[in-house]
């Protein structure tokens, strides 16, 4: 590769972050609304699918791993997302509850972290979420047994046409696969980039009597 390939321009590049800062004096004083605050922000800056977290799950051994969904619901209680319950992170969660969500928004230069432990949600909630669902979504969660390997995108189109043809005409049930989880959450990480990368890290930390916060360096 000649010095001027692609990966030589990755080690150079580089933004100075200067939106803003974090001061313990912003920070409300519980998480959660503080988190609300912030996605408010997220939102109304137009930023694509803020809502979009990174979800890292690992097996009992400690195998990690990753991937992106869709926060559908925040409260008090915790974090609340869907899933086919029979997927990899289903059945890392169901093994081993502790679990991380990242929420990158990187326009505003921000990260959210939260670390936690998964509980598998009520089926009365299940149910009520997956009837306000597209219908197209519906019949996706049947056609697709998610992680499962498939032959081909031919095997997932036949799939989905068999569903759409089940189903034609009446409403389209819960698959019992299908449901989601609320991950309650221990620690929850306010990241705001700073210039120097000296960045502000603000940590809420559960405890027996309720939040408490601390600083760390970045």
């Amino acid at each position: 590769m000649t010095s001027d390939g692609p990966l030589d321009t990755i080690a150079a590049r580089r933004e100075d972050y200067a939106r803003g800062g974090l001061a313990e004096s912003d920070l409300a004083a519980d998480p959660i609304v503080m988190f609300e605050r912030w996605y408010a922000e997220a939102a109304g800056a137009g930023l694509h699918e803020p809502n979009a977290m990174a979800v890292a799950t690992a097996t009992p051994d400690g195998a990690p791993s990753q991937r992106f969904v869709l926060l559908k619901g925040v409260s008090p209680d915790g974090f609340v997302f869907f899933t086919n319950l029979r997927s990899r992170k289903g059945h890392e969660l169901f093994a081993n509850p502790r679990c991380a969500l990242l929420f990158p928004w990187h326009p505003l230069e921000r990260q959210v972290r939260v670390e936690g432990l998964a509980a598998e949600l009520p089926r009365a909630e299940v149910e009520a979420y997956f009837a306000s669902r597209p219908r197209g979504s519906q019949l996706g969660a049947w056609a697709s047994h998610q992680s499962a390997v498939v032959s081909g995108r031919d095997e997932l189109d036949r799939e989905y046409a068999a569903v759409s043809a089940r189903f034609e005409g009446v409403d389209v049930p819960v698959p019992d696969e299908w449901g989601g989880f609320r991950v309650r959450p221990d620690v929850v990480e306010f990241w705001q980039g700073r210039t120097g990368r000296m960045h502000d890290r603000l940590v809420y930390r559960r405890t027996d009597d309720g939040w408490a916060t601390e600083r760390l360096a970045p």
